[in-house]
């Protein structure tokens, strides 16, 4: 089953590529590895939410956000690389959590981000990963997240 047929048995879809807030892209191919840049949650050009996790932000809206930036990063992989169904690993995620003081459970918002890949691509989509607690992310978002693709 393709990538898009796992997308759409789960209701889900690539958004656009959402445009960078600053002076960067959203990913750069080297050799067979597409690196993106940290991805916001924006929904429709938007953030749905703006705080801390653990204060204004729930940890389980926030790991929902976190599969919304998954989203992101894919769509900025598949205009690097044409088709999601090329990638054949991913090799690294970084989530950064917003956190309200005393906030400890980053792992579980950024497992948004990781479980949302093992349901898209199997077992291409395991990977290492780092979860990080921050005082703040651009535009006061709860979450960011990053990733490693591996193509052929």
């Amino acid at each position: 089953m393709s990538v898009a047929d796992r997308l759409a048995q789960l209701g889900l879809s690539l958004p656009a590529v959402a445009p960078p807030v600053a002076a960067y892209v959203p990913a750069v191919v080297s050799g067979h590895h597409v690196f993106t840049s940290g991805q916001l949650p924006f929904v429709d050009g938007a953030l749905p939410a703006i705080g801390k996790v653990g204060a204004e932000v729930s940890p389980e809206d926030a790991k929902g956000y976190a599969a919304t930036c998954i989203l992101n990063a894919l769509a900025a992989v598949e205009a690097q690389i044409g088709s999601l169904d090329r990638v054949t690993r991913i090799v690294k995620v970084t989530g950064f959590v917003a956190s309200a003081p005393g906030f400890t459970g980053q792992p579980g918002v950024v497992n948004g981000a990781s479980e949302l890949l093992g349901e898209l691509l199997g077992d291409a989509g395991v990977h290492a990963r780092s979860a990080v607690g921050v005082a703040e992310l651009p535009l006061g978002a709860p979450v960011e997240v990053e990733l490693i693709a591996e193509f052929a």
